[in-house]
């Protein structure tokens, strides 16, 4: 069963006028499908012009944590938005910290009222939008486990469902993702010799529960680290992470595409990157 990058943003500028080659790429390295990641409102036509151009590729919906300027839509103009055949998820939406230490508060209620009230208040608008939708969430965060954790804990009886997208915490945060219905996807960085801790999580999360993605352009697994990524370079990931699992490459491949087609059930399997 091929593979599903299941995390990348094809509409950056660093694949312009690139999509035949690097998509041609990723079926060679037995990648059939990829779900395209909008970060602004502005993008979103981009994002799903590309998904309507390629066969195999999916779109989500949604404003980064960190995106400031441009259109902040509300939760209505999300949910319409979510109703394209190709968006299947909403997202990515999270917190992220990590450029705002100078201005974080000393307690949560600061954070959320404080200087980093438009990271919370957008969070919350993807959770209502992906409780409306039917759509999971796709989560980022950064320098902000805990807070992020407390956010969809709190909103847990909603219903929503989700992945914790290129995962860079301790079995501690994994633990809580999981046992609240979410899923956890392993980008680049546990190829890394850095990443004890991600490899740690990578070797318990259960099988079921488990993805792949390259968050193209950024974090190239070993060996192609410090190039561009690309989708083809989840087979990367995916090999290492069967390595370290002491299973058959085979097996986490099928096991992490049936995982992706399950919490993304608006995407087509049916539609796969085509050869040539």
């Amino acid at each position: 069963m091929p593979l599903v990058d299941s995390h990348c943003h094809l509409d950056f500028p660093d694949f312009d006028n690139h999509h035949t080659e690097i998509l041609q790429n990723a079926v060679e390295h037995d990648v059939a499908h990829a779900l395209c990641i909008t970060t602004r409102w502005e993008n979103r036509d981009k994002v799903l012009t590309l998904a309507r151009s390629h066969e195999g590729l999916s779109a989500s919906i949604g404003v980064h944590p960190t995106t400031e300027g441009g259109h902040e839509p509300d939760t209505d103009e999300l949910v319409a938005a979510s109703e394209d055949p190709l968006v299947v998820a909403v997202g990515e939406t999270g917190l992220d910290y990590f450029r705002f230490e100078g201005e974080l508060e000393a307690d949560l209620d600061a954070r959320q009222h404080g200087a980093l009230a438009w990271q919370h208040q957008r969070f919350r608008r993807h959770i209502d939008c992906a409780a409306r939708s039917g759509l999971p969430l796709i989560i980022h965060t950064r320098a902000a486990a805990d807070d992020t954790m407390d956010t969809l804990e709190a909103h847990a009886d909603r219903e929503t469902s989700g992945v914790m997208h290129c995962f860079a915490e301790d079995w501690a945060v994994a633990e809580r993702a999981l046992a609240i219905g979410f899923y956890v996807s392993f980008s680049g960085i546990v190829t890394f010799k850095s990443a004890a801790n991600v490899q740690d999580v990578a070797r318990r999360v259960p099988l079921d529960r488990l993805l792949v993605e390259t968050d193209a352009p950024y974090l190239a697994p070993v060996p192609k680290r410090g190039k561009r990524n690309e989708p083809a370079y989840v087979s990367h990931t995916a090999r290492h992470v069967a390595e370290l699992r002491g299973i058959a490459y085979e097996e986490l491949m099928e096991a992490s595409t049936e995982n992706f087609f399950r919490l993304f059930a608006k995407a087509d399997a049916g539609r796969q990157l085509q050869p040539g």
